[in-house]
Formats: C-alpha cells, structure tokens, sequence
C-alpha cells in the first residue's frame, strides 16, 4: 500500500494540469482493480501499515470517487475557482483516506481518521453556494471533535493496559462493570458521530446542503464509511461490554431510522433528502455491526460500498439540475423528464439502487443485514418493515416529484446531458450493478 501512498505525493506536481490529476486517479483506480483479481490475505507491509481485504476495497472505493469527484467538479476549472488549491485539497484528503485504511495502530489510525476532516473543511468553506457554510463548517468541526478527544484518551488508556496499539496486539476489555461501559462508549462514540447515528446526525445534512459537489460525493462515498471501518476494528476489544449493550445502539438505529424516513417524506431540498436517506441507510449498518455476527459484519460492508456509490451518483444528479434550474428545490424543479429525457433514466437507475431495488449491491446487503437483526431480535421486525418500506417511499417521492408534473415557466432552454455527466453517472452505477456478481467474493471479505 506504501506504493499507493507515494502515488499520492507524486499526483502534487501535477495539480496545475486538470487532466493529468484526472487521467492519473482513474489510472491508480483500474490498476487496483486489476490487483483485485490477486487471491489477497493479510499482508504485512512493514512499519504501520497492513493490508487485508476490507481496507483494500475502502482504498479502492476512495481512489474510485476522488477521481468521479475531480471529473463531476468541471464547474471549478471552469470558472477558474482557484483550481490548483482544489486539486490539492483532494489529494491531500485522498491520502489520508489511504493512510487510515492502512495503517496498523491505532493511535495513528486516530490521527489519520480526524485529519479528513480538514481538507473537507476547507472544501465546504471554501468552495461551497451559501453563507450558510460557515455555519456548516462549524457544526461538523464541533459534533465531531466533541466526540474524538475521548477517543484519544481511551487509546492512551489501552496502551497503558497493552503496552501496544498495534491491531491484533491489544489486550481485550474485560467485564462488563461501570468502568468498562463508560469506556466502551467514548471509544465507539467517536466512530457512531461520524457514521453518523440518529441524535446526532445533524451536523451530516447541513454538511451536505452548504457543501460543493466534491465535498457532497467525498462525504458520502467514503467519509462516512470511516465510522463503519473504525467500528469493525474497535469493537472486538470490547466483546463482552458490546454484547450487554448493543441493544441500546440498534433500538435508537431502528426507530431513528423510521423517524428520518418520515422527515425525508417533509423534505423539499434535494441535497437534504438524500443526505437524511443516508442517515436511515447507515442507521442498518450500525445496527448489524453492534450485534457482530457474521452476516452483520459482511452486510454491513457490503452496504457501505453500495450506498457509497449510490449516494454519491445522486448527489451528483442533483448538483447537474441545480448547475441548470439554478435551484435544489423539488417544487421548482419539477418536470425534469420534459426538458432532460435521457437524464431521467439515470434518475430512476440510481433511484432504484437507493431503494435497494434488485440487482445492486444495497439489495445483496440489505437482505443480509435484516437477517442478521431479525435472528439477534424478532421484535427488530416492525421497525425493519417501516425502514424498508419507507425507504422506498420517500425515493419514489424524490423520483416522481422531481421527473414529473409541468416545469417551471422560467425555464426556457436546457440542455440535456454532456457525454462527461452520462460517463460519470454510468461509472457509479456500473460498480454498483456489477459488483452483484462477485458477491461470493465480497461476503468472505472479513
């Protein structure tokens, strides 16, 4: 992975060629899907790095929509918004994305996990629509260092306890007394904010609404899959305290879950529909980690790559009308399929992988995370329905809404699609369709 990370460094003298960082991130993206095809274990790679196969399809994953994201944010060279500090930006955030997925220690997994959080930062502050940013900014910044700094202590605690912080090396938490829950819950409290979980989640739609198009994609293809990815590293040192308290964090995921696919159903605001979905998809995830079974576990990840892939095409299509109607509104932007015909088919495609419609990764997923719950719980039956079925609701509203009844009398011309939108749409939803057949691979992943 260390050749990955110097791949990174080496993209920085290129950042005055909009196209040689482009053509260099998809490059990197099919050579680590080529090396995909390589029968993978755990491989030590010296110092703190490692590589097994759940870090290898996150990196993946990263390299895949950092290049989907240089590609959609055309607007930036366009308008010669600082261009080269955009490019720079990314790659910096890409590269600590690499380094978290990589490395073996935890306390430098601490480090590299809150260092995305500036460079997606500066991407909402600096490159985002409203005043409002700041504000944005400030929520994310805070809900997110509130919950970190007790992680910190909680590592210096288990080095203290271990006399190492390398995975695998760290003794287990023992009991399941006072001490060791509070302990547990500041150390998964850092990853469940940044998941996030229903309570506080708040900072993730104000995030989503006030950020540019490559903060909106990065956020929820793969900055959102660090809480899941810390989560699967931290939670067996802590077996038995997770097992007297898991159903505190799957009953507040389940019913938050129907509670944010009702105030989707509320929503007029594109941008903050899908972010809110994200909320109730990522409140399954939660909830099959927690219970850390082994259809749990595989579904969990499995959801993480579809939603990361799904989330990020719609926003995508959202970013494409609002650069057009000049508006994220639902009710101004109506009628879409009238003007944007063909764009209508990438609606539904992606609408259809939001709902976990046959044959994307999120049904494969999906059916794997319920059968983990429904077997921990049957009483987790009632709220599974309602997410499932309001799941489907609120996209079939955000679909209909939006494709049709009669367009705003403003609008006069439009034009329906350049070849690079449909080229960045198909590469979200190709992975997501495809990826399907390899599920035998990707249910052994852990």
């Amino acid at each position: 992975m260390l050749k990955f990370l110097l791949a990174c460094v080496m993209l920085m003298p290129l950042v005055n060629s909009w196209w040689a960082v482009q053509s260099s991130l998809f490059v990197l993206s099919f050579i680590m899907i080529i090396y995909c095809h390589h029968d993978f274990g755990n491989y030590m790679m010296g110092w703190c790095f490692n590589l097994d196969s759940l870090g290898y399809i996150l990196i993946l994953l990263s390299f895949w929509i950092t290049s989907l994201v240089v590609c959609s944010s055309q607007k930036v060279l366009k308008d010669n918004n600082y261009p080269s500090l955009f490019l720079v930006v990314n790659i910096f955030l890409l590269f600590f994305l690499v380094m978290t997925f990589s490395v073996n220690d935890y306390l430098l997994f601490y480090i590299s996990f809150e260092s995305s959080l500036i460079p997606t930062l500066i991407l909402i502050l600096g490159w985002g629509y409203q005043p409002e940013r700041l504000q944005a900014g400030v929520y994310m910044l805070f809900y997110t260092l509130f919950a970190s700094l007790p992680l910190l202590v909680s590592l210096i605690s288990l080095y203290n306890m271990s006399g190492s912080l390398t995975l695998g090396l760290v003794e287990s938490v023992k009991g399941v007394g006072f001490i060791p829950c509070v302990w547990y819950v500041v150390t998964v409290f850092a990853f469940i904010v940044k998941l996030p979980m229903f309570l506080v989640h708040l900072w993730l739609p104000k995030a989503h609404v006030e950020a540019p198009v490559a903060g909106s994609m990065i956020l929820a293809g793969v900055l959102l899959k660090l809480g899941g990815y810390g989560l699967i590293r931290v939670l067996p040192l802590f077996s038995e305290v997770n097992k007297s308290l898991s159903w505190l964090w799957v009953s507040i995921s389940l019913v938050g879950g129907v509670v944010v696919s009702l105030m989707c159903l509320r929503q007029v605001d594109m941008k903050a529909l899908i972010a809110y979905s994200s909320v109730a998809h990522m409140g399954l995830v939660l909830s099959g980690l927690v219970v850390f079974g082994w259809w749990g576990l595989n579904g969990a990840v499995v959801v993480m790559i579809g939603h990361g892939l799904c989330s990020s095409g719609l926003f995508c299509l959202a970013n494409m009308v609002y650069e057009r109607v000049g508006s994220r509104s639902l009710l101004i932007s109506k009628g879409l399929i009238n003007f944007m015909p063909s764009m209508a088919l990438w609606w539904f495609l992606l609408s259809a992988g939001n709902m976990a419609a046959p044959p994307t990764l999120n049904l494969l997923g999906e059916i794997s995370l319920i059968i983990s719950v429904v077997s921990w719980s049957k009483v987790t039956m009632l709220s599974i329905a309602l997410l499932s079925f309001f799941s489907a609701a609120y996209t079939l509203y955000m679909f209909s809404l939006s494709q049709h009844g009669k367009y705003y009398s403003s609008l006069f011309s439009c034009c329906s699609g350049k070849v690079r939108e449909y080229l960045i749409l198909m590469l979200h939803w190709l992975p997501l369709n495809v990826l399907i057949l390899k599920s035998s691979t990707i249910m052994c992943i852990l």
